[in-house]
Parts: C-alpha cells; structure tokens; sequence
C-alpha cells in the first residue's frame, strides 16, 4: 500500500544525556566545597539521563503501588506491593548514599554533594525520592534519643537496600517514614489526637490513633507524633517488634494522588503499636522539627530539579522543531519564553545549593550559617515551590499539543511540581515560618542580610530592591496586617537572596535578566515576558541537554 505520509519535523527522543551536565549545579559543587565528589555526580548524571532509567521511572509512575491489607487465607499483612523498577531506583539511590550518606561522611560538603545526587537522580524518577528523603531527615531527629541512634544510624546509613518486612536490626540498612499529620488537624499537628500510654517498659509507649498522613508505608521505622501524659510527643515505630511479629499498623487505603505515583502514601492506624521515646514528653513538636527541616531542603533541591528538566526538554524540542520557515529555538518570542524558564531554573538550583551549604557548615559549628540556613530554608522552600508548578506549565506549553501528551514526559512532570509547596506545610506555613523565625531569632535575619550585602555594589537593581527590603521590614507593623502580608514579604527575600548568589556566581547574562526582571520590575506576570538587551542566546545555551563524549 503507498505511504499516506511521511514523518518528517519530528523531535529526536530526549535520552541517552548526561542530566548532570548543567553548568548552575556544577559551579555550584565546587564552589560550595564538593567538588570531591563531581565523578560520582556526573556518573549518577549519565545514568538518570539513560534509556533505561528513564524507563524504571517511567513505568513505576506509570504502574501506581498496590495495598494488600490480608493475604489469601484472611490473614492481616497490610503491605504494599510495587513495580520491581520502583525496587530499582531506590537501590541506585541508596547505594549512592542520597538517603544518609553524609551523616556518616565526615568529609565538608557531604550534604552538598547528597543535593546534587538528589537532584540528578531525581530527574529519572522523583517519587521514589520520598522514603529517600525521609530516611536522610530522620537522623537529626533520632539524634534526640541517642540510645536509639547507636542502634538505627548505622542502619539508617548503609549503602544497602534491603527492602522487606523483617526486624529492622537484622536488616543490612532500613528505611525511614513519617507518620506525623492528622485528618482534624493537617499541618496543625497539635491537633493530634493519636494516644501514646506507657508500657511499663521504660521508653516504650502504645500508640492509638489514625493517622491521615504516612509518608512511605512500607518503611522500616516511622517517626511519629501521639499525646503522652507530658504532652505531644516524638516516637520512633518500627513495622516489625524484636519478636519477628507485625507491629500494630493497619493501612486503610493508599492516597489516589494528583502525581508522585510511583510513591505510596497512606493513611494507618495505630491499635495499641509499639514505639519507642525520641527526646523528652512534650517535646514532639521540637523533635520531629529537625526532620522537617531537613526535608524542606529536599523540596527545594527537588523543585529546583524539576524546573532543570522541563527547561532542557522545551530546549530540546525548541531546537529540533521548525516552524515558519524557522527553528522555534531562533524565533524571537520563544527565545524570551526559554531564557526566563533558564533563569528560574538557575536561580533555583544556585539557592537551593547555597543552602545545602549552609547545612554543612551549621553542621560544622558555623554559627552564622546556623542562622542562615534557619531562615533561608523557610524563605527559598516557600519560594521555589511556589514557583515550580508554573514553570513546568509554560515548559510544557514549549511543545505545544505534544507536551500534553503523556509520552512526551512533561505531564509526569506537570502532576509532580505541587508537590514540593505541599509537603511538610504548604505555602502558607512556610511563609507563616519565615515569620516566627525572623521574630524569635533577629539574628537570623543579621545573618541572612550579611549573605546578601556580599554582592553589596555590584548592581545597582540588586542594591535598590535590598534597600526597599529593609526599609518594608522596618515598617512592619501589627501582627494581623504582618501576617497579612507574609507570602509577599517572603517573596522579596526570596528574590533578593537569588539575586545576590546570582549577582556573584552565576553567568553574567543571567545574573543580568534576573536583575532587570525580578528586581528592576521589567517584567510581566507570565514567562516570555524578559525585556529587550540581553544576551539570551548565551542564557539558553546553559539550558541545553548535555551529552556525554563519544
């Protein structure tokens, strides 16, 4: 039969490239005292961007985790079952230590390099990234209760992926969940109303309560929030008790999410389970916030990786699709649209990557980077979340009709961008922290200013938009009209703060739009709105998909 057409002004598949090959992570290694690590990154880079992790990803998210509550017999088993990718993917990530590696790595710039393997890595598949980051969170938490952490770091640490419900001590590495919200109270976790009683045992309490909320069911052990006698308080559950038996955690059904599909979230219930004391009675809500803190890291890392994958797919297409009698990548009006997608997405990784920073320091005794990464955090976690979901809509709208297919890739990645701004408290609560933090802690703030005022001079948009910061924090006034106004005072230190690291790190064409635009006000609301005079060439050459020499 003669053909009825011929396939022609088709984008080549985007695989095969290394995802590590993006200049804003790179610079932002080496600068931030990882650059130890850069082979391992480029490695986990080439592997993301290959056709067969590609494909893990695709069909884990594709080939969504299934509960089983009981067994053929009537048995209760309460697992979940998931696609062997899944099992996959998370092996690559825990052999590569994104789940706890620098909490056993002395060496400066671990939490760095651990962002940037998220980062990476996460572009294959950021659902299975949730127990990732959970089990990396948890550690800080559990250090409350040393006893515990002399018994679960090391396995919390292991480069072993050791999937399976078994007593976590005989395991070779475990994995960590959270189980912390409740269906009346949501990011109010005071609300709980999960009971925790005594045993008798010293440390050991039962649990009972429904939890509406529990990150990675399948875990090993699960941080928690329940009401003790003293108040609400932290606990470490285990699936498995020493015995070999079942803890007492029913699942009643896995969440029907938006995105993050391949993950499974769940809501359980505790009849009487066991779990074990971290830190003091009452002092849950202290505990459990170094875990959440931590995460808020990975929400930025993850966002700002996100935002680096729709840029380099609407790159691609651009560069390979013709339309008019053009490539669409040399047609005026889409060259505005990738150069702002290029410096969103740069100004998030150089942030969320500044902070990583900032938590290795911290970690090191360095007071003011303590401070800086408090209230940095909270600033750039509300803000690049906030702006993720945006970001992968104009990059999905690069490639027309064909982004709004699922083969293209970009609704997976549609669907994941909410996610980010709604974990561990959504817009809202970030922006309501950044206020808590700035009152309880001015020197928070000292620091944060003395960040920005590195760039001090160097642009004169960045020096009038600091100037107009200060002046709007001094005039602060009531508590209503302060919290009134929080998402936009946030906004602006967010902004400043790019600006700054932008100003001094990142490629003077892109330090320059970012200042004309998000400082200098030339700017619309939708992206494709930067002002005429920059070099968006040179800022679109950044966003392109690396590929490995032959």
């Amino acid at each position: 039969m003669p053909a009825t057409h011929e396939v022609t002004n088709q984008v080549p598949p985007l695989t095969g490239y290394d995802v590590s090959a993006d200049p804003a992570l790179l610079e932002s290694l080496r600068r931030e005292g990882a650059e130890w690590a850069e082979t391992d990154v480029r490695e986990l880079g080439v592997m993301a961007g290959g056709q067969q992790a590609q494909e893990w990803g695709r069909l884990a998210e594709r080939n969504s985790p299934v509960l089983h509550t009981h067994d053929r017999y009537g048995h209760r088993v309460d697992e979940v079952e998931f696609h062997p990718y899944w099992h996959e993917l998370m092996n690559v990530a825990v052999q590569h230590g994104l789940h706890g590696a620098p909490w056993a790595d002395g060496r400066p710039g671990a939490h760095v390099a651990r962002a940037a393997k998220v980062f990476v890595w996460g572009q294959a598949d950021p659902g299975h990234l949730c127990p990732i980051s959970m089990t990396y969170a948890a550690v800080p938490a559990l250090r409350a209760a040393p006893e515990l952490a002399a018994v679960y770091e090391p396995l919390l640490t292991s480069s072993a992926y050791d999937f399976g419900l078994r007593v976590p001590t005989e395991k070779r590495g475990i994995i960590a969940g959270m189980s912390m919200t409740e269906k009346q109270g949501g990011s109010d976790v005071r609300a709980n109303t999960t009971r925790a009683v005594p045993t008798g045992e010293p440390g050991t309490y039962a649990l009972t309560g429904h939890k509406w909320f529990t990150s990675a069911p399948m875990s090993d052990v699960f941080l928690t929030l329940a009401q003790a006698p003293g108040g609400l308080s932290c606990f470490l559950v285990p699936r498995v008790l020493p015995d070999g038996s079942r803890n007492a955690i029913r699942f009643q059904r896995l969440k029907d999410k938006l995105g993050n599909r391949s993950n499974a979230s769940s809501e359980i219930e505790y009849e009487g389970a066991l779990g074990h004391l971290v830190g003091e009675e009452g002092r849950g809500v202290a505990t459990i916030i170094r875990m959440v803190n931590m995460t808020r890291l990975d929400c930025a890392v993850s966002s700002a990786s996100g935002m680096r994958q729709g840029l380099v797919q609407a790159v691609h297409h651009a560069t390979h699709r013709s339309a008019f009698g053009a490539r669409l990548v040399d047609q005026p009006l889409m060259t505005n649209v990738l150069a702002d997608l290029a410096v969103e997405a740069e100004a998030a990784t150089v942030a969320a990557m500044r902070l990583a920073g900032a938590v290795d320091r911290a970690a090191a005794g360095h007071a003011e980077e303590e401070q800086l990464r408090r209230l940095g955090l909270a600033v750039t976690k509300y803000w690049v979340c906030k702006r993720a979901p945006a970001h992968a809509a104009e990059a999905l709208e690069c490639l027309g009709g064909n982004g709004y297919v699922e083969d293209s890739g970009l609704p997976r990645l549609y669907r994941e961008s909410p996610l980010p701004s709604i974990w561990e408290g959504s817009g809202n609560v970030a922006a309501l922290d950044v206020l808590r933090a700035m009152a309880r802690q001015p020197q928070a703030v000292d620091a944060f200013f003395a960040e920005v005022d590195r760039a001090a001079g160097a642009d004169r948009r960045l020096d009038a938009a600091t100037a107009r910061l200060r002046k709007d924090l001094a005039e602060l006034g009531d508590p209503d009209a302060l919290q009134y106004r929080a998402r936009r005072i946030v906004e602006h230190l967010a902004l400043v703060l790019q600006g700054s690291l932008l100003v001094r790190h990142g490629h003077p064409a892109v330090a320059d739009a970012f200042c004309a635009s998000r400082l200098d006000g030339e700017w619309g609301i939708a992206f494709g709105t930067l002002p005429p005079g920059l070099d968006t060439a040179a800022i679109i050459e950044r966003g392109a998909p690396g590929f490995p020499a032959a």
